[in-house]
């Protein structure tokens, strides 16, 4: 009685055990496939507290725009060059009433292009603009055409992508976006399989079940 008392028990367990083992890993959030905007301090990229069509930024500064997929500002895509402002503005001279703005656009990888299209070639560029210009203003001086959707979101630079505006990816499809490298990795493949310490678990109840069986044959003989 008393054995078949336990093996109820362990049975019972398994069952809770196989029920864990068959639950999938936590989703992945989904992402939104658009342009995010930069501002850089000649060092680092800090992701704009402004859009680029409120921004004013001052003489001397360096704007950036990259397209990927990201779930939100906390993992987006930096832009993958770091340029300082010297660099890409160096041979434009200063002029009384306009300022200099260094303009760097990254398209981004194949893995976040919509499907039948391709990144174009990045681009550094120098923007001499009106003293009270916004960071749209440097941007369209230096990236025609612009594309904008009816919520005036920045939909398109260069011409890119075609069509699409900030849509929702699939989390299938979502790659994660690295906070420190900017770098895009699609997730791996073993991060929905049950954890080691389930698996342990189940062994161990398992190997519960055939010492219980073994004494009660032993019991029985």
């Amino acid at each position: 009685m008393r054995s078949a008392r336990i093996s109820g028990m362990l049975v019972a367990v398994l069952l809770a055990f196989a029920g864990a083992l068959s639950v999938p890993g936590t989703a992945h959030a989904a992402g939104y496939r658009y342009w995010s905007f930069w501002e850089n301090d000649g060092a680092t990229w800090t992701y704009a507290t402004q859009g680029p069509a409120i921004a004013r930024p001052a003489d001397g500064t360096v704007n950036g725009f990259r397209f990927a997929v990201s779930a939100d500002s906390q993992d987006a895509a930096k832009p993958r060059r770091t340029p300082d402002f010297a660099s890409v503005c160096g041979s434009t001279p200063a002029k009384p009433g306009v300022k200099r703005v260094a303009v760097v656009v990254d398209p981004g990888t194949r893995a976040d292009a919509p499907d039948g299209e391709t990144p174009p070639a990045p681009l550094a560029e120098c923007a001499r603009v009106d003293a009270d210009a916004t960071s749209a203003d440097a941007l369209a001086a230096v990236a025609k055409p612009l594309r904008y959707n009816s919520d005036a979101l920045l939909c398109g630079i260069t011409g890119y992508p075609r069509s699409g505006c900030g849509e929702q990816i699939s989390p299938a499809a979502t790659p994660t976006a690295s906070r420190a490298t900017g770098a895009l990795q699609k997730p791996a493949d073993d991060e929905d399989t049950p954890t080691l310490g389930i698996l342990a678990g189940a062994a161990a109840v398992l190997a519960l079940a055939a010492a219980a069986t073994w004494q009660a044959r032993r019991r029985r003989a």
